[in-house]
């Protein structure tokens, strides 16, 4: 069968020829129930394994059929037929041989989906019995009887019994059964009453009402796309309810039919309201969709309607996708998905600009004038070639465009400046145009003016943008954009595919550019009425991903199109270089602030290297903050915003020229005195022997406040004579928990910590270490906050302290409550990442850095801390980054001596041993985690490491 297209009578029965052989399997049937001799409940336990059987065989060779012809539709018809083939077998014996002279006078009727002939593996089956006036009890035992079969067989039914006022009755009052009888379709019985049916349908339901059922149904999509999330660029999209789904396109038909009274999609293209190629596109989008459905259903067994990650690859598979050209044969796969849905866009668009001008011009009589001079188009001023219709821009003449291709950009353009959103027609006729967007458009100095309009407008770029996407004309415009058009990047830290996150972030931007985000982004709002290069921003913004799913870096092929595209646009040289270095940096500011220590002085000026001005610095510093913003909901979150501050403080200060050339030990010198002076109304022992207990990183990192109340959290521990406490306080604002750990120092203390937390489900984001001069750790553990109400958040890190307590008391057993954390929850295998191990040297004057990707999961960062003990390492500092599904952690470490690790057998070594504990192939550590490590009282305050000594 031809893709893309519904068979004919003569192409179905071939089809369906070799699913079954069904005059054997009714005479099997007949034959049962014949030997039974009407006793119902032998006839039905004879019938149920033959049935079943039958089904399951007719079932298997359908699924065959769908991988050897690849066809959605042709896969959902055959279902369909095979199950009118048992329902009519069913209904046969309850006529002949059970309910004689009653079940012939019922009517079955498939309705709904099933009522257009199309079923997916998993899906219910809908039916209708229609009864005529007078109904028996005979009738309503024959459909008992159908019904017990089919739920025996292993068939959902949702059935309805009624007469046909009944049907009628209802139709009128309830909009879904008015939806579900209009593809009422006979399957077997009096086909009479069907036409009846229908014809009633036709003539005292739908007749007049075509306004109200096309609002009811399209407000019904918009409800639904608004449940599943109201984009049509979500990564793991539901193909049934989803925007630009196989819903919306029933949707449509519906509305087809109800308004134009056709039984076919074809009959649109007689009556003018779709061309044949957008004819073929509705069939091809439908087959599409049917057969990815299809496959779902078949892969993991039941109605499954949500394209999620761990099932993509295999569909992919199945559907013949291979890799080609950076993108993966499952990216390829969901970019064809993604580019169907936006089809399936244009054909809503085509379809309501039709219903409405068919509506325009049914109005009667008086009612149309009146509506005709109330509703007037007007001019919009300054502009010949469009009118305001009802608040919508449209078309003086149907052919604008054709005049003047450049009006397209024009339209958009004039769209924005007045605030109009757009008549359906106008969009039709633009999807219908773009063919005139060709070289000599894109080099056009007023359409490339337009556009750099649209984009940095200070009205709703994002919303003229989406526009222009749907339409098709962005992608033709910009060619490069094009090419990112509903890629998607297989991973769970992107939401939505490129060009849908690339348009968001341009958003976000817009956002901050109108004063709307201070309480969100207080550092971005505050610079960006201060950025001279707004537009250079504006288009670095929405071009810093267009060369993903290229086989190079995609930053760097971005600056090369940068490079190109700016000066089309009207950009500067100078703004043309700005663009490409911000595209090439984008990633920079966000890896550094999130995955470096930003104590480590180090850090900030290898940063600032890469940065050089102030101009760039606060440039990139927005863009950053718009691009992890538009990745997807909670991604974004007020710790990342704090660090991001931080480095642009840091970094601000030092190019500026304002670091402090006072050396290390006098700052710190000068921290330990201002501690002491802080605990001024302490009695003098408590504050000599409480300023005294931290050694130069504590000093020079904590702020004096924490230092003074980690100095009362001390005292109060040793008072209650305590081996150890934890203290916790959120920060809502940072969307972060600090939970603060004193305990005797272990080689292996943060790996405990880091299993209790995994243990209580908590995420650790940031992890400072550090040890005080009388053998103890202070170490504080940043968790993400859960919850929004403090008190709830506050009762949950209790939780979490009294599990890190229980664990390291020996009360609870690590390997134990991690398993049990873990129990029932599936690892995605739909993921891979590959385990790598950096270790550096030049990241810190003080550290060795290593750093450390691979596929997270519970419990992954006990275990490499384990390993990092075992190996005598001493972590000083760790920050815990998630990106979806991979982690990129990074520990700066010494030997326990205080000294980086610089010889290259040890560093091996170190690789060698992190490697299969992040490959989660250490069973054997987890089994050797201590159950604690608090000591016998003999031997409290024997000191583990060797440290320098305190500031005195």
């Amino acid at each position: 069968m031809k893709e893309g297209t519904k068979p004919n009578m003569a192409t179905f029965e071939l089809m369906t020829a070799d699913i079954l052989d069904i005059e054997a399997l009714r005479a099997e049937c007949n034959a049962i129930a014949k030997k039974h001799a009407g006793q119902l409940l032998d006839t039905r336990a004879a019938l149920l394994p033959v049935l079943k059987q039958a089904n399951s065989d007719g079932r298997e060779v359908i699924r065959k059929k769908l991988f050897d012809d690849g066809s959605g539709i042709g896969c959902a018809s055959r279902i369909s037929w095979l199950q009118d083939q048992i329902i009519t077998i069913l209904f046969d014996i309850a006529v002949n041989y059970l309910y004689k002279g009653q079940a012939d006078r019922i009517t079955v009727v498939a309705v709904g989906g099933y009522g257009r002939g199309t079923l997916a593996p998993g899906s219910d089956i809908d039916l209708l019995f229609l009864m005529p006036a007078k109904v028996s009890v005979g009738m309503h035992k024959a459909v008992e009887f159908l019904l017990y079969l089919l739920w025996d067989i292993g068939f959902k039914v949702g059935h309805a019994t009624r007469t046909l006022d009944e049907s009628i009755k209802q139709a009128k009052a309830d909009m879904t059964i008015r939806t579900a009888v209009l593809e009422a379709r006979f399957i077997c019985g009096q086909q009479a009453l069907v036409e009846q049916l229908v014809e009633r349908f036709d003539s005292e339901v739908a007749s007049g009402t075509a306004p109200e059922f096309i609002t009811a149904k399209l407000n019904e999509r918009d409800d639904r796309h608004r449940k599943v999330g109201n984009t049509r660029y979500l990564v793991e999209p539901n193909v049934k309810e989803g925007k630009g789904g196989l819903r919306d396109l029933q949707t449509l038909f519906w509305i087809a039919k109800y308004k134009y009274n056709v039984r076919d999609t074809e009959e649109l293209i007689k009556l003018g309201v779709l061309s044949r190629s957008e004819w073929r596109l509705f069939q091809k989008a439908d087959d599409f969709l049917w057969a990815v459905r299809c496959h779902m259903h078949y892969l993991t067994g039941k109605p499954e309607e949500r394209l999620s990650f761990d099932i993509q690859p295999e569909i992919a598979q199945s559907l013949g996708y291979h890799s080609r050209q950076g993108l993966s044969e499952v990216e390829r796969f969901m970019k064809h998905y993604f580019l169907v849905a936006k089809d399936v866009g244009d054909l809503t668009r085509i379809i309501c600009a039709a219903l409405e001008e068919l509506q325009a011009k049914a109005a009667p009589g008086l009612t149309a004038v009146i509506g005709r001079f109330a509703n007037r188009p007007r001019k919009i001023p300054g502009t010949l070639e469009f009118i305001e219709d009802r608040g919508r821009i449209a078309l003086a003449s149907p052919d604008v465009f054709k005049r003047d291709p450049i009006s397209i950009m024009r339209l958009f353009h004039v769209a924005d400046l007045n605030g109009l959103e757009f008549h359906p027609d106008a969009l039709k006729r633009v999807t219908r145009s773009l063919s005139l967007i060709d070289s000599a458009f894109r080099e056009n100095e007023e359409a490339n003016r337009l556009f750099l309009s649209i984009l940095t407008s200070r009205r709703d770029p994002a919303l003229m943008l989406t526009r222009l996407n749907e339409a098709g004309v962005l992608g033709r415009f910009i060619p490069e954009f094009g090419k990112i058009v509903s890629m998607m990047q297989f991973n769970m830290y992107h939401h939505y595919t490129v060009d849908e996150h690339l348009i968001r972030t341009v958003g976000v931007l817009s956002e901050i550019d109108q004063g709307n985000a201070e309480e969100i982004h207080p550092l971005a709002a505050k610079l960006m009425p201060g950025v001279e290069e707004r537009q250079a921003l504006f288009v670095a913004v929405l071009l810093h991903d267009v060369a993903k799913g290229r086989p190079e870096d995609h930053s760097t092929a971005g600056a090369k199109v940068a490079r190109k595209l700016c000066p089309r646009l009207g950009l500067s040289p100078k703004q043309t270089e700005l663009v490409a270095w911000l595209i090439e940096q984008h990633l920079i500011m966000s890896m550094v602030a999130q995955t470096r220590d930003l104590n480590d002085r180090k850090t900030i000026t290898d940063f600032a290297e890469k940065v050089q001005s102030l101009d760039r610095l606060k440039l990139l510093l927005i863009l950053t903050v718009c691009d992890i913003r538009a990745v997807g909901p909670g991604v974004w979150n007020g710790w990342k915003g704090q660090l991001l501050r931080t480095l642009y403080y840091e970094t601000e200060i030092l190019i500026s020229g304002g670091f402090s050339e006072v050396s290390r030990k006098q700052r710190a010198k000068h921290a330990a005195a201002s501690l002491e002076e802080a605990l001024g109304d302490w009695n003098p022992k408590d504050r000599d022997t409480y300023s005294q207990l931290h050694y130069e990183p504590y000093l020079l990192s904590v702020p004096l406040e924490d230092q003074v109340r980690h100095a009362g959290f001390i005292r109060d521990t040793d008072r209650a004579g305590h081996a150890l406490a934890t203290m916790v306080r959120t920060h809502s604002f940072h969307a972060i928990t600090e939970i603060t750990v004193l305990a005797p120092d272990h080689p292996r203390l943060l790996s405990i910590i880091a299993g209790a937390c995994a243990a209580a489900g908590a995420n650790i984001a940031d992890a400072q270490v550090y040890t005080t001069s009388d053998g103890r750790a202070l170490d504080t553990i940043l968790i993400n906050r859960e919850f929004t109400i403090d008190d709830d958040e506050m009762r949950r890190a209790a939780t979490i302290g009294k599990m890190i307590e229980d664990v390291l008391a020996g009360r609870k057993h690590l390997p134990e409550v991690i398993a049990t954390r873990s129990k029932g929850k599936k690892r995605n295998k739909a993921f891979t990442v590959q385990p790598d191990v950096i270790i550096s040297n030049v990241l810190s004057n003080q550290f060795t850095v290593v750093e450390i990707e691979c596929l997270d999961r519970i419990g992954l960062l006990a275990e490499v801390t384990a390993v990092i003990a075992d190996l005598s390492l001493d972590i000083h500092s760790a920050r815990i980054t998630t990106f979806g599904e991979k982690i990129i952690d990074t520990f700066y470490v010494t030997d326990l001596i205080g000294q980086k690790v610089t010889n290259e057998n040890r560093q091996a070594n170190i690789i060698a041993r992190l490697k299969p504990a992040m490959a989660d192939q250490s069973d054997e550590l987890r089994d050797r985690m201590p159950s604690g490590i608090i000591a016998p009282p003999s031997q409290r305050g024997v000191v583990v490491r060797k440290k320098a000594k305190a500031i005195s």
